[in-house]
């Protein structure tokens, strides 16, 4: 009777969980389990250079509320890279640029007369609008809108224009720019057409033409007591803290000891690891002095967009953050790595130095980007618009390929070819060079010999035979040809030789094994040194033996074949031509090219024969040669002229001195002869 009851306990029990089941449990489960996932809108989530940090501080749905909203089309405007520009022009003779020139306050600020000088004598420039591929338009902040409404020749509805603003534009787009690109300064989200318009910094009215001022990052690391923030304030005043407390707000206001605070005018530079730039419109010129002072920028939800963001990679400069957060970035900032401080720090020092620290720069990096969209992506991949030296310095008509420049091996881990090429230029009447083509060629890493000759004197009917090919040139008298990127060079290296001098083959052995090592930078035998003369107030430099040296004559050096192309298609037409008016020039001018790429000096090798054969090298560079009577720093000869001419030029001194000379192993010690690889680098 009792096991009946328990069944029947038990059945009872059974049905009645089962209609609770059926009845009520599936529909809850219904309403708090979809049947498959919802995709869920994106959060309002800052673009954080590193989002772990920020993680422990984020909550579902907390960034949702009043998220900007997200960024619209360009009012009135469908226009786009292959909709509103035709390349057709560009592919023949690459990127012509021609000006317009505008009649009003554009044409008579300061910036303006910059913006032509920059583009005046470049590889840019064409006079005549029938040959540009690109037609330019200047804008000022001045310009009213009758001028905007105004029609340049050529205006074909903006078709192939670009309208260049180095402050924010002052023109419709819709209504008054038509089809034309609009290059301005901190352009906004919401007007900017990603791959058609270009965004540029907000420079001062004083931005110097070209060189510019160096990055003020003096360590690698922020001094002890060097603040930690700085705020940019209205008026154009930063305000440093030295806080390490997670309780400050952006007013700088701390409930812990802030530490001291100080407030620095505009024109000072902040001294802090990060600066602090709020995102309305009217800071971006903070953005360019954070650069410069190597004080990483934290952009507090920006409302434009960053310059050049088309081919700069900011993410390792430079750190946008949500400003709704301030307590948690500045915990993150506070414990970001030492050594991503750094890396970022550097960053920003690079890209100041590469592409913001003048107007020529700016000018020539717009230009670059056009360039890029015409040929392609490939034309300068994100590498080389990344790293030292950057991608105006990096040639697309040489190479596409990162590993064919000397600055690249190391982080592409190529090799070089292992063999040189020998060019020997005759300028001066006299006898061949048959002495200094059998000692080359004696080499075992010499892989041909070229012959530029350029005097007018008939070609001889001998030469020497060798074995690796000799080819004779045909130059056009003109010093500079032995820096024309010739065809018939094929290695990487080339040892560039005058008819009159004297080198043996361990010498250039030797120093073809050193430059192997050092790709990217001058390798040769004679130096000479440059000073500043505190009487005359200018440069000046001599070839005074001592011990530093910050150039090495172009009579017998290694270099790569880069620096052809560059020395050709780089430098501006006037400082070829006073390097072929000025023969001693051509010296200070390849050493001048090279440190303003490498941003390092020299470097020397032994040479072992400094008597009479060595004196017409070394006049070359200074103005009497060593042991002659007399202080050698007087009397300059006009041509010394030229290092002033060539420092203005490049709007600064990139010459650097050195102390580093290489020498061989057991060089000059009390060994056996029969030891020593090199052995005719001591002999009398």
């Amino acid at each position: 009777m009792q096991s009946w009851r328990r069944k029947s306990l038990w059945l009872a029990l059974s049905a009645s969980s089962l209609v609770l089941v059926l009845l009520g449990v599936f529909p809850l489960l219904r309403l708090a389990v979809p049947s498959r996932l919802q995709p869920v809108a994106p959060h309002g989530w800052p673009r954080w250079l590193d989002v772990e940090l920020l993680q422990s501080f984020f909550q579902p749905g907390e960034l949702l509320e009043n998220a900007p909203p997200p960024p619209q089309a360009p009012r009135g405007s469908s226009c786009n890279w292959g909709a509103c520009f035709h390349t057709s022009k560009c592919k023949s003779d690459g990127l012509k640029v021609f000006v317009h020139w505008t009649a009003g306050p554009a044409s008579e600020t300061h910036l303006h007369r910059r913006v032509l000088a920059s583009l005046e004598g470049s590889r840019y420039h064409t006079r005549s609008p029938s040959e540009a591929c690109l037609l330019l338009l200047l804008l000022s902040h001045d310009t009213s809108a009758e001028e905007c409404s105004l029609v340049p020749p050529h205006w074909n509805g903006g078709r192939n224009h670009l309208v260049l603003s180095l402050q924010p534009a002052p023109c419709s787009r819709a209504a008054q720019l038509g089809q034309a690109m609009v290059a301005e300064a901190s352009p906004t989200v919401d007007t900017f057409r990603p791959g058609f318009d270009v965004s540029l910094p907000l420079l001062p009215e004083a931005h110097p033409l070209r060189g510019g001022a160096p990055g003020q990052l003096r360590q690698h690391s922020p001094h002890p007591r060097a603040a930690l923030l700085a705020l940019a304030e209205e008026g154009g005043r930063w305000r440093t803290a030295s806080t390490y407390a997670p309780t400050c707000s952006w007013d700088g206001h701390c409930e812990q000891d802030p530490g001291p605070e100080q407030t620095h005018s505009g024109g000072v530079l902040p001294n802090a690891t990060f600066c602090l730039i709020p995102g309305r419109q009217a800071e971006a010129s903070r953005f360019l002095q954070a650069l410069q002072a190597g004080c990483i920028p934290v952009l507090l939800s920006p409302r434009w967009v960053l310059p050049f963001s088309e081919v700069i990679d900011w993410t390792k400069a430079a750190i946008v953050a949500d400003e709704r957060l301030p307590l948690q970035v500045l915990a993150a900032l506070q414990e970001m790595a030492p050594a991503r401080v750094l890396a970022l720090r550097q960053q920003t020092q690079f890209l100041w130095d590469a592409y913001f620290s003048s107007v020529e720069k700016v000018i020539h990096t717009t230009l670059e980007i056009i360039q890029d969209r015409i040929f392609g992506t490939s034309a300068h991949p994100s590498l080389l618009w990344n790293s030292p030296p950057g991608a105006l310095l990096a040639m697309p008509t040489f190479s596409r390929s990162p590993q064919d420049f000397p600055f690249y091996h190391l982080q592409q881990g190529s090799r070089l070819d292992g063999r040189f090429s020998a060019l020997i230029w005759v300028g001066a009447p006299g006898q061949p060079p048959l002495k200094l083509i059998q000692a080359v060629a004696g080499s075992q890493h010499c892989a041909q010999i070229v012959v530029l000759w350029s005097n007018d004197r008939p070609l001889p009917s001998k030469w020497p035979e060798t074995a690796m090919p000799l080819t004779v040139i045909g130059g056009r008298r003109k010093v500079s040809d032995r820096f024309f990127p010739y065809s018939t060079i094929g290695t990487d290296a080339i040892l560039s030789l005058d008819a009159h001098s004297s080198l043996s083959t361990s010498e250039v052995d030797f120093a073809f094994v050193v430059w192997q090592s050092f790709p990217e930078r001058m390798v040769g035998f004679v130096t000479c040194s440059h000073f500043w003369d505190e009487a005359r107030g200018s440069w000046g430099y001599t070839a005074e033996m001592a011990n530093g040296f910050s150039m090495v004559l172009t009579t017998a050096v290694f270099y790569h074949r880069y620096y052809h192309t560059l020395f050709t298609h780089f430098l501006p037409q006037p400082l070829r031509t006073l390097a072929d008016e000025a023969p001693t020039c051509v010296d200070v001018l390849m050493n001048f090219l090279v440190a303003a790429v490498t941003k390092l000096p020299p470097i020397k090798v032994p040479y072992g024969k400094q008597q009479q054969e060595a004196a017409p090298l070394v006049r070359r560079c200074g103005d009497r040669a060593p042991g002659s009577p007399g202080p050698r720093l007087q009397a300059q000869p006009l041509d010394q002229n030229c290092i002033n001419q060539m420092a203005l030029q490049f709007g600064h001194m990139p010459l650097i001195s050195s102390r580093l000379r290489l020498d061989p192993v057991l060089f000059k010690d009390p060994v056996s002869v029969q030891r020593k690889k090199y052995r005719s680098l001591e002999k009398p």
